[in-house]
């Protein structure tokens, strides 16, 4: 069997049905055997770049708990994929990445796009290693079956993450063999769960016993162990309040009695106040606890937390952790449940408890701020424009954010439906990325689910072209763009920490509705554009009533007025804070 034909044979039968990328002199061999023997169960994506292809490999990864596959000839292609595999090594995201390469009898005889690392040429494995958890290169082969195996599992296995298999184009016709006979028929057949320390589990739930107020702490690890319901159903049945982190705000129902908020710079200064001032035990679960988690925190001690990771030593904690588990989070708490099953927890409930977020409030004006004709009479405010979204974000959808100032204020003042999935990439944390992670978290859902993406036109200019790939595919996603002709994060800190000096930050207004005409014709892609709280509802209501669940659609939020993130970093002390009504947050 020809190597391609086998490697295409390998991911049809693992189900990871899709493959990102774009094709190129070195890649051409694998796109040509999926389109002879990928058949209906693995289809080629033509992405617009390589890094939005990588990006939807990791939304794909990320929102449906699989193995996202990309690809990439060699040259400025692999630089481009490059950029989307840092973003997955930086946020633990199992993917594998196919990357064609000239023919090995090329090394070091000047080839097209030659990264051997000879010479003057780019060194392709001293560069994906450091933004790979492995890569590999294919030399011989009789080594195939293995490095595939190889690659799959160490992408799956331990803390997830990209591996890079490097495919020199001489190699693609080659004769690997028949496929061995224990090849696992599906990726659950290449994770090895490790061994979980029952003492270690058994000592955690003593911890839980003995504290009189403890807090679950959710990252988004906990999306990609083998049984997230397990944590849901503990927290629940012992009473335990939670808190998640900002990429992990959907791991938790958000309307349960339990849910504290958001922790993390853009969090809830009440979910921080209670952790802060009232848990005597901190219970980390699946979270690196990052600066920007643990910032708003002040000091946590650490003798008052505990973790359960996949690998304990990559989590940011000062000093040692009372309890660490190293394993699996859904297995952990699978066994919490039946050991709980012996004997109550029953923590007490944050009885008084109420969410509170900060109060919208206007940022000083930006000084020479390109106008525009469109301007006159429009009054829309992101934090207005954000509670009508979320009256439209749909139960069972995705909820994609990109980075940037739309981005914090839809963590802090919106909600995630029930059954709904919400994803940001903090890891890299690139503009551009929800753009095209969008497109892989959408492929492959249940009929009638629907993707909502919040970026602002920052995001738009840099990787904008891959809504371009939705219209396509005819995928149901609906693009808000926040378009206040400038990168407001960048903006606002130089505002705050440069005197005003605003600094390759800011660009002529784009017409974000129009430029989108551009890319489908109106029975192929919705687009519109919303000034004012009374026309944003016309628009929004207009394209769930016209095209939600048939099309993309892209909607421009013009905001001439800008409001001060709720970023943690940017605001005092005695920043003003309301509470969340009850039936938002029946915590109380």
């Amino acid at each position: 069997m020809q190597l391609v034909d086998a490697l295409v044979d390998a991911l049809r039968d693992w189900n990871t049905r899709y493959v990102f990328g774009v094709s190129g002199a070195n890649i051409e061999h694998f796109h040509d055997a999926i389109h002879r023997r990928g058949g209906h169960r693995l289809t080629s994506v033509l992405s617009r770049r390589e890094d939005g292809a990588a990006f939807m490999a990791d939304g794909r990864a990320r929102v449906h708990r699989t193995l996202g596959v990309c690809c990439s000839t060699s040259g400025g292609a692999m630089m481009n994929l490059a950029v989307g595999l840092a973003e997955s090594y930086a946020d633990s995201v199992p993917i594998l990445a196919v990357i064609g390469q000239p023919a090995l009898a090329m090394d070091s005889h000047g080839a097209f796009q030659e990264s051997s690392g000879i010479g003057r040429t780019v060194d392709a494995i001293g560069l994906l290693s450091a933004i790979t958890k492995a890569t590999l290169r294919i030399t011989d082969p009789a080594e195939f079956w293995s490095a595939l195996r190889s690659a799959a599992t160490t992408a799956l296995t331990g803390r997830p993450g990209p591996v890079a298999m490097l495919l020199p184009r001489d190699l693609n016709t080659a004769d690997v063999g028949d496929r061995p006979e224990d090849w696992p028929s599906d990726l659950g057949g290449l994770g090895s769960g490790g061994s979980m320390a029952k003492h270690d589990v058994e000592l955690l739930l003593d911890a839980i016993r003995q504290a009189e107020r403890p807090v679950l702490l959710l990252g988004h690890g906990v999306r990609r162990s083998r049984d997230p319901d397990a944590v849901i159903r503990f927290a629940q049945r012992a009473g335990i309040p939670v808190a998640t982190t900002m990429s992990a705000r959907a791991e938790f129902p958000n309307r349960d009695p339990l849910y504290l908020g958001v922790v993390g710079m853009t969090g809830h200064p009440s979910a921080h106040e209670f952790i802060a001032e009232h848990a005597d035990l901190v219970i980390a679960v699946g979270t690196g606890l990052s600066m920007m988690t643990r910032a708003p925190l002040g000091h946590l001690e650490s003798g008052r937390v505990v973790l359960v990771n996949i690998d304990p030593k990559t989590v940011h904690l000062q000093g040692l952790p009372r309890v660490a588990v190293a394993a699996d989070a859904g297995e952990v708490f699978q066994r919490l449940l039946e050991l709980h099953e012996g004997g109550p927890v029953e923590a007490p409930h944050s009885h008084g408890y109420r969410l509170r977020r900060f109060v919208p409030r206007l940022a000083p004006d930006v000084p020479n701020a390109t106008p525009d004709p469109r301007a006159a009479g429009d009054d829309l405010l992101r934090s207005t424009a954000l509670a009508l979204i979320e009256e439209h974000l749909p139960p069972g959808g995705h909820i994609v954010l990109d980075a940037g100032n739309c981005a914090s204020a839809a963590i802090h003042l919106t909600s995630v439906p029930p059954r709904a999935t919400s994803t940001i990439a903090l890891g890299a944390g690139g503009m551009g990325y929800s753009i095209a992670a969008a497109v892989g978290a959408q492929l492959g859902s249940a009929p009638g689910t629907r993707t909502t993406v919040i970026c602002g036109d920052g995001a738009l200019l840099v990787n904008g072209l891959e809504i371009h790939t939705a219209v396509d595919l005819r995928l149901p996603i609906l693009f808000l763009v926040f378009n206040n002709q400038m990168h407001g994060m960048c903006v606002t800190r130089q505002q705050l920490f440069f005197d005003s000096r605003i600094e390759s930050a800011q660009y002529p207004q784009i017409d974000v509705a129009t430029l989108a005409q551009g890319l489908g014709s109106v029975d192929r892609l919705w687009t519109g554009s919303a000034g004012s709280p009374a026309e944003l509802r016309r628009q929004l209501d207009d394209y769930h009533t016209t095209a939600a669940g048939r099309l993309p659609g892209v909607l421009e939020l013009r905001l001439w007025h800008e409001e001060m993130p709720p970023f943690g970093a940017f605001l005092p002390a005695a920043e003003p804070t309301y509470s969340v009504p009850a039936v938002l947050n029946p915590a109380g």
